[in-house]
């Protein structure tokens, strides 16, 4: 009965969310990446048993499925720390209820149980093992083997929330989960301890003995106990409201008044960056995006082709424009109401966010000339992509940001945190990233390298032209969102 009022509960809360529209819109998209990942699972799950009889006709199938499950559980662990999240409910208001503290809990993680990275899975394992009962493998055999993979699948389910606890306590939250799977992956590769060995050896048992399931079905229990009292141990009303006391090395930031206006915004923006845990984190990011060339340029395979090199530099000089922009103004998101309330020119505000972020495609581009090195058509894509983002890019990162309804924990970890995701971060990636790289792919190949540099740059520079005109034009739009961004942001507390 308890459960029926939860669900309720959670559709009543998905239909009269502010950013249904905006939901519903994100949902249908990964609709159709799982529809994808279905049917890529499903022609595995099919193809698997004849493509390894053909492949080697000397072996048995099953058993070589089972020499690489343990390349599939480090696999399968570390996409769910990047995509899957413990499903939550707004479960303060339920603390205030006669509800026992543990039907809530139960519901949450019986909720993860359901998760679609649970059973997408399933599409390669049923087939594979109606498979095997076809070609006359023990049936009693094939169903005990089948079932410890499901049961194996939901102890990554479980573990990963608890590596997910972890992380979140971690300054750098990717720590542990590099930590857990490169450590294991390493005293296997080096032959400390044969993981690959042991994980075969055990599946080989359980098809031999079913009952083997109950060492799995135990483990199972130890990680949702274990689960069920990290987040038992959380749910108070009072959870979040004592906040850890350390000191802040603050800057005056004097250098800011340079700016003129805008400076106390700038100032705000700054502080916000350096002393919350998710901005902070992302400033990490900043690495990644000047080394990211390095991933490709020393390939001698993508020095033949430079019509990707705009794509690298596009990244390489945009990667703050991209990770602070795309939730402007949700970063402002919990003192948001009070912002708006103030007498400010709204207009110096997107201005302060268009300054800092032009200011750090120029620092990156500069920080990234070395890369030169590697051939002057780099640096000079490089260069018209620096352009791009600061005459384009700026300018549509900010007006997407107007369609911004979620809220953002800033206490939260940065890396792969999806919150404050909506449909709006996914369809900004197109003139982002894909509608620069097409352009100069298509003047590329009808007329050549400089030219399509030179084209690249000149939408730049009219963006750059036109920036009092897109500004207004920006700043319109935010104005005509305020009170939906106000309300939106004041649900999601």
């Amino acid at each position: 009965m308890m459960v029926k009022h939860f669900l309720s509960l959670e559709w009543k809360s998905f239909l009269r969310s502010a950013s249904f529209g905006k939901s519903l819109g994100i949902k249908i998209f990964m609709g159709f990446i799982a529809l994808y990942f279905i049917i890529l699972f499903l022609g595995m799950g099919l193809l698997l048993y004849p493509g390894l009889k053909k492949t080697f006709p000397n072996k048995d199938p099953l058993l070589i499925v089972n020499s690489v499950l343990f390349y599939w559980i480090l696999a399968d662990l570390i996409f769910r720390f990047f995509f899957q999240k413990l499903p939550v409910m707004s479960v303060k208001p339920l603390l205030q209820l006669p509800i026992k503290r543990r039907d809530i809990v139960n519901f949450v993680l019986g909720k993860s149980a359901l998760s679609f990275f649970n059973f997408l899975p399933l599409f390669a394992i049923v087939p594979f093992g109606i498979t095997l009962i076809v070609k006359d493998y023990p049936t009693s055999a094939v169903l005990g083997w089948m079932i410890g993979l499901v049961l194996v699948t939901l102890i990554i389910n479980f573990l990963n929330f608890i590596i997910e606890s972890f992380s979140a306590e971690t300054e750098l939250s990717i720590l542990p989960i590099v930590l857990l799977t490169g450590g294991l992956y390493a005293l296997n590769h080096f032959n400390i301890i044969s993981f690959n060995e042991i994980i075969s050896n055990g599946f080989n048992a359980i098809y031999n003995a079913p009952l083997l399931n109950l060492t799995l079905l135990i483990i199972l229990g130890i990680l949702y106990w274990f689960n069920f009292k990290l987040l038992r141990q959380k749910l108070f009303l009072d959870s979040g409201l004592k906040t850890k006391i350390k000191e802040v090395n603050a800057s005056n930031l004097e250098w800011t008044k340079n700016f003129g206006d805008i400076a106390p915004f700038m100032k705000l923006d700054l502080k916000l960056i350096w002393r919350n845990k998710r901005t902070k984190s992302s400033v990490w990011m900043l690495a990644l995006g000047l080394l990211y060339g390095l991933f490709f340029y020393p390939q001698p395979t993508y020095q033949n082709l430079p019509w990707f090199f705009v794509f690298i530099g596009v990244f390489s000089t945009g990667i703050f424009l991209i990770n602070f922009g795309q939730f402007i103004p949700a970063w402002d998101s919990g003192y948001y109401k009070l912002l708006m309330s103030q007498n400010i020119k709204y207009e110096q505000y997107l201005k302060s966010k268009f300054t800092l972020m032009s200011v750090s495609v120029i620092i990156l581009f500069v920080l990234g000339i070395p890369y030169v090195f590697f051939g002057w058509k780099i640096l000079l894509a490089h260069f018209a992509a620096a352009i791009y983002n600061v005459g384009v890019n700026t300018h549509v990162i900010l007006y997407g940001g107007s369609f911004n309804r979620k809220k953002i924990d800033l206490s939260q970890k940065a890396a792969f945190n999806y919150q404050g995701t909506g449909a709006v971060q996914w369809l900004i990636g197109i003139p982002l990233l894909i509608l620069p790289m097409g352009l100069f792919a298509l003047f590329y190949f009808l007329v050549g390298f400089e030219v399509a540099c030179l084209i690249i740059a000149v939408f730049g520079v009219a963006g750059i032209v036109l920036h009092q005109k897109l500004m207004r034009v920006i700043t319109a739009k935010y104005l005509e969102s305020k009170y939906k961004m106000i309300n939106a942001f004041d649900e999601n507390k």
